[in-house]
């Protein structure tokens, strides 16, 4: 029996403003691209999605930092992070390229937002296995399949590289497709990928450290589409190489030339 004197205890109330408010920056980007991918301004829609991005590495740390994570800033995150990396990005590439797809009549005509909706659904199942994930490891090691924000990334960037040179969606309509498909894919495989989620922000580094971040930005800003899509594209092709060259290094037999001692 419980003990009558004990007062209980209520369940808390209410819930912490600053990391949700970054989450909420999250949400808008994703939204704000969406309108403004169906108003023809693609690179508007792509540097709304950046900012999205932006929000979403800062509001996990924000509440590591306050000491404010909580149960319910894990959904919403997973909820505006399917908004703005799965549907906004998928609309937009949509909305640039893949709708051109209508003119060749393949599956009546839909073949080009079926490949949209696959990115979508691809990002909604990613997102709910690192839910899984999360709660049995508790987020530590590798990821499993490419992050959504990542995947977001390689194609908001391609489209945001194409449209700043003038390029028309129509004639990159081959390479969109394939490409958003193979993004898709590596979201729900079993590839592992370094997760960066260790980097302690506030500790010290060395001068040569700082100076290569530095630097690094400084790179990004001189043309920071294309040199974004090359630094994400890196990433998302990264885990199937170093899985294929681990593959080759436990299959080569020992002998000449082979290892051993």
């Amino acid at each position: 029996m419980q003990d009558e004197s004990r007062p209980r205890q209520r369940p808390r109330r209410g819930i912490y403003l600053l990391p949700n408010l970054f989450t909420t920056a999250t949400l808008f980007g994703g939204f704000y691209a969406i309108v403004a991918a169906l108003s023809g301004r693609y690179s508007e829609s792509a540097l709304a999605i950046l900012v999205a991005m932006v929000a979403d590495a800062l509001d996990g740390r924000i509440a590591r930092l306050t000491n404010t994570a909580s149960d319910f800033g894990k959904e919403y995150d997973s909820l505006c992070d399917m908004v703005a990396f799965g549907v906004a990005t998928g609309v937009l590439v949509y909305a640039y390229s893949l709708q051109h797809l209508a003119d060749y009549q393949w599956l009546g005509g839909k073949l080009g937002w079926v490949i949209a909706f696959a990115f979508v659904a691809c990002t909604a199942l990613r997102l709910a296995r690192f839910n899984v994930l999360t709660n049995i490891a508790g987020g530590k090691g590798d990821f499993f399949g490419l992050p959504s924000p990542a995947a977001a990334a390689v194609l908001v960037f391609y489209v945001w590289s194409a449209h700043s040179w003038g390029l028309s969606g129509e004639t990159l309509l081959p390479l969109t497709a394939v490409l958003t498909l193979g993004i898709a894919s590596l979201m729900v495989s079993s590839v592992r990928y370094p997760s960066f989620k260790a980097i302690n922000l506030t500790g010290r580094v060395r001068f040569v450290s700082f100076a290569a971040v530095v630097g690094a930005l400084a790179l990004i800003m001189v043309d920071p589409p294309r040199i974004l899509f090359l630094l994400f594209f890196g990433y998302a092709i990264s885990g199937p190489v170093a899985a294929l060259a681990g593959r080759r290094l436990r299959l080569r037999p020992l002998g000449k030339g082979g290892g051993g001692e």
